[in-house]
């Protein structure tokens, strides 16, 4: 059978207005990219990764020459005797001043080349972290604007809810007063209006919460967000094989490259430590000028010095106190934690490669049930409202079946929106998640 949608079915499934052409606004890729610039978590991380770019070049500082000047200015005062007969006074006033260049280069210092090869892993690592914030700022986006837009279609819902069963009761108030319904109809019909009346609370306070939360994100109130229009058929993952899934992210993810790098940095760190046992040999030079005014320390007579040196200087780590041996146990367990969450990683990955494909084809197959199951609502509904009028279905039946239609729609609604999610989650396990799959899922849900 061919399935036909009235608007407000259709409504429900795409979370479209009584209007569809009225629907003008703010699409979730304009709402993305604002919170690219607002989002103060991706300000944060994109802080964090420029700060991380500078680790390179300050290990690097340990491998290349490092000069430095000093200098000393003075003025002294000489005061002696001296025991002659009779005694010698002698006092003087005189100026000192010396200016000290000095310079060395590392020639072997195994601990300073290690630390470069760990910055190199961290700013790699950088890069990594920042993805996952960017992939992070996709999901959460995307999970708020679909909240914004259900909780809107609740709204709508609950207000049509409302209407029908406004005009339910209405009708039995006239048929008891003209005899052909008991009071029982219209009891059973105000008291399902009243209870929809109390639950309208519920719904736009719903509303205005995720509202706020999307609002957080942007650093504004949203204004209106544009409602899907046309449908979209959803497709199952390609390739339709979770294994691939799962192998690719053990691999890809970007946590599990984050923990990979990680645990490379803590090989390196035991390295590092046990560098301390080793000897460090540096060329070192210097030129030391001198100058002394004259006075009686120097016979009155100025004096003027320089003194050039350049040569190697070894030194040899003899004994430390046990500093150097508790550095190297330390991080040889620091590298076992390491890899114990490298292993957490991998796992995590692995579950949500599960789960995300999983959630992708169920969703899929739940869109499909939803479907035929408003489909189905529809026609009893109208089955039950032809039955009402020749006497063998009561209000109440068909009070049931129209709240049975209500909650399909909304179920068709909610399935359309965790199949759109679900794509992006699994996207994101395997660390491919960007601004493209953005744009591909707003052209989609735009029709």
């Amino acid at each position: 059978m061919k399935r036909r949608f009235n608007a407000l079915a259709m409504a429900a499934a795409l979370g479209l207005g009584a209007i569809a052409g009225l629907a003008q606004g703010e699409d979730l890729l304009q709402i993305y990219r604002e919170a690219q610039q607002n989002d103060p978590t991706i300000a944060a991380a994109k802080a964090n990764w420029q700060a991380s770019q500078e680790a390179v070049p300050q290990a690097r500082a340990g491998l290349l020459p490092n000069a430095q000047a000093s200098g000393a200015a003075s003025e002294n005062q000489y005061d002696a005797t001296i025991k002659t007969d009779p005694k010698t006074n002698i006092s003087s006033h005189y100026a000192q001043y010396t200016a000290i260049v000095s310079a060395s280069q590392p020639l072997y210092r195994q601990q300073n080349w290690i630390a470069y090869d760990q910055a190199k892993q961290q700013v790699s690592q950088a890069d990594n972290l920042l993805t996952i914030a960017q992939q992070d700022l996709i999901l959460r986006v995307s999970q708020a604007y679909f909240d914004v837009l259900l909780a809107q279609y609740n709204i709508e819902l609950n207000d049509s809810q409302k209407a029908a069963v406004s005009e339910q009761l209405a009708q039995a108030k006239r048929n008891f007063e003209v005899g052909v319904a008991t009071i029982t109809d219209t009891n059973e019909a105000q008291a399902k209006y009243d209870s929809i009346a109390a639950q309208e609370i519920a719904t736009r306070n719903d509303y205005d919460n995720k509202v706020t939360l999307l609002r957080a994100i942007i650093g504004r109130p949203p204004g209106e967000l544009k409602k899907f229009s046309g449908s979209f058929d959803p497709p199952l993952p390609e390739p339709n094989r979770v294994d691939w899934w799962v192998d690719r992210a053990l691999k890809e993810n970007q946590n599990v490259q984050v923990g990979e790098k990680n645990f490379e940095i803590a090989k390196l760190e035991v390295d590092r430590a046990r560098a301390g046992h080793y000897p460090t040999l540096d060329l070192v030079g210097s030129v030391n000028w001198a100058n002394y005014g004259g006075g009686a320390i120097n016979f009155g007579v100025a004096n003027y010095s320089s003194i050039a040196s350049i040569g190697v200087q070894l030194a040899v780590p003899i004994y430390q106190g046990g500093f150097v041996d508790s550095k190297v146990r330390q991080a040889i367990a620091l590298q076992e934690k390491a890899r114990q969450d490298l292993e957490t990683a991998r796992r995590t990955a692995l579950y949500l490669a599960q789960t995300g494909f999983t959630g992708v084809t169920s969703a899929v197959a739940s869109i499909k049930a939803n479907e035929q199951a408003v489909a189905s609502a529809e026609v009893a509904l109208q089955s039950n409202k032809l039955g009402q009028e020749v006497g063998i279905r009561t209000n109440l039946d068909v009070l049931n079946v129209q709240q049975n239609l209500f909650s399909t729609r909304r179920d068709l609604a909610q399935a359309y929106f965790n199949y759109a999610i679900g794509v992006l989650r699994l996207k994101a396990a395997i660390g491919t998640l960007n601004d493209q799959d953005v744009e591909d899922l707003n052209r989609r849900l735009r029709g």
